[in-house]
């Protein structure tokens, strides 16, 4: 079912509240006013939750944040972002491209080149810049695991250091090195704790017939604010009603699923599809399904860092 299916108007508005359509939206390229006047800082931001790190904590058409923010960013090759750190955790997601992000330590940058469906949690207060330096643009979610994020501190912004050195997030005397879990500077082997790849990352599959893959949590990055997972969804594969005690986003990257509600045996439901995202409150029973031919894939922000899952149920469409 493709269009709005409602069999209870009291829920309709709430519902409607809570999903965010990728067409519906626009990127603002002027997300990032430190960034004015230094044309390779350029970038573009798309919020769903929260301000994620901008300013413009007002924007009416983004939903108010609980325990994460999530936010779409586009990159042109060969634009990169200043060297910076947050109080708090924050997750790279990339979309499409290839990313490179850096991690920086008293003149020592390393460095990890991401692909679709790669992720990096980068650390509270481990200072980090991303550079798209591919021939194709880049996408990628960005999600700051606290609602109201303080300003990123800026350690190689152009307005303050050298061009070149910010450039290379603060790299001296060409000290790059690559991510390695078995590298010989610590700060190799911390960094590839927090990066996870898509293709290395097993996949459990549940007994509702989906199958999952861990990015934060056990068996991925340590969670610290907020558990991250990846979803597929085989087609007319879904879950019965379920609930959480604390909020969960999630953000379609392939194909197409139905999402729901349901309150007192009445339920609303929507068909949403890539860079589309749907956020349930805590306490608010959800659900999906795949009604299509293909497979889908979603990615999972869960509000919490505690571990416990539902009691997955499995229905068919």
């Amino acid at each position: 079912m493709s269009g709005l299916k409602e069999n209870n108007s009291s829920l309709n508005q709430d519902f409607r509240r809570h999903l965010l359509k990728f067409t519906e939206k626009t990127f603002d390229w002027d997300a990032f006013p430190s960034n004015r006047g230094f044309a390779d800082l350029e970038r573009a931001q798309m919020r769903f939750i929260g301000s994620g790190g901008s300013p413009k904590v007002n924007d009416s058409e983004t939903l108010k944040p609980e325990h994460f923010t999530l936010s779409l960013i586009y990159k042109h090759p060969g634009k990169y972002a200043a060297c910076h750190a947050h109080e708090i955790e924050e997750a790279f997601l990339v979309l499409d491209g290839v990313l490179t992000v850096g991690w920086e330590e008293d003149g020592v940058v390393v460095e990890a080149p991401l692909g679709p469906k790669d992720m990096i949690l980068n650390a509270r207060e481990i200072p980090h810049g991303f550079r798209n330096a591919g021939v194709t643009p880049v996408t990628m979610s960005v999600m700051v695991g606290v609602g109201k994020p303080l300003p990123p501190r800026y350690l190689y912004h152009p307005k303050d250091v050298d061009a070149d050195l910010a450039a290379s997030f603060g790299a001296r005397d060409g000290q790059v090195l690559r991510v390695d879990p078995e590298g010989q500077h610590p700060l190799q082997r911390m960094m590839a704790h927090y990066v996870v790849r898509y293709d290395e990352q097993p996949t459990e599959w549940t007994t509702a017939g989906f199958g999952r893959k861990i990015y934060v949590g056990e068996g991925g990055a340590p969670p610290s604010t907020a558990r991250k997972e990846m979803f597929l969804i085989p087609p007319n594969v879904g879950v019965k009603p379920y609930t959480r005690t604390c909020e969960e986003a999630w953000l379609v990257l392939d194909g197409h699923i139905t999402v729901g509600w349901e309150e007192e045996g009445k339920t609303i439901e929507r068909q949403i599809g890539p860079k589309d995202v749907f956020v349930s409150p805590a306490g608010r029973t959800r659900y999906f399904r795949n009604d299509e031919a293909n497979a889908a894939t979603i990615f999972v922000a869960i509000g919490s860092p505690l571990a416990g899952d539902p009691d997955y149920q499995p229905i068919t469409a």
